[in-house]
């Protein structure tokens, strides 16, 4: 358990409400906890999933696996990572999906905001992993005393659209053909939660 304790862990009952795959239903355990170096394979397999395939990140190169661990090295402390683990029958679960909290900006007057970003495993998608890792993530920057959280959320991403609406944030803007991916310019979304 983490420095947040029991209050940020759901174990299968309560986590599987809303879950409806087959494989949740039999399985015993559903959990949030801090992503750790052990996971970075799987990390980095959904994240580089998302780079060759999705425009939820702008990002053009997979991470290599010495990348993924500086970046979980990176996100320790006040700007953590999360990831949601399910365990169906296997050793150590499997990572279903993984989010972090971010600096906004560099400049000090910033440094109540954060910003957060959320994956899910193709495999895992509508099973309410993002809101088991973003209701994770806004505890956390709440215990961490920021005020301000904000997702900036490629313009057609309508799955995370919805699920920070869901989940209060609001939107407050839109940067208009600002990244440029698989030949097409894209929108970003900017959606912010008040903590």
């Amino acid at each position: 358990m983490d420095e947040i304790g029991s209050d940020v862990a759901w174990k299968s009952e309560k986590a599987l409400m809303g879950l409806t795959s087959p494989d949740f239903r039999n399985s015993s355990e559903v959990f949030v906890r801090l992503a750790s170096l052990e996971d970075s394979s799987q990390i980095s397999a959904i994240y580089n999933n998302e780079v060759l395939n999705t425009t939820s990140t702008f990002d053009l190169r997979p991470r290599t696996k010495n990348s993924q661990d500086k970046w979980i090295q990176n996100h320790q402390g006040v700007y953590p990572a999360n990831v949601v683990i399910v365990n169906l029958g296997e050793n150590n679960g499997i990572v279903a999906g993984f989010g972090a909290l971010s600096p906004f900006r560099d400049r000090p007057g910033y440094s109540t905001t954060c910003e957060n970003s959320i994956y899910v495993d193709s495999r895992f998608r509508g099973k309410q992993i993002g809101s088991l890792l973003l209701v994770d993530l806004i505890e956390r920057a709440k215990l961490h005393g920021f005020h301000s959280m904000i997702a900036r959320i490629s313009g057609n991403n309508e799955a995370s659209i919805k699920l920070h609406k869901k989940h209060g944030f609001e939107l407050v803007g839109t940067e208009k053909e600002v990244g440029r991916k698989f030949g097409k310019w894209l929108d970003v979304t900017i959606y912010q939660l008040i903590v």
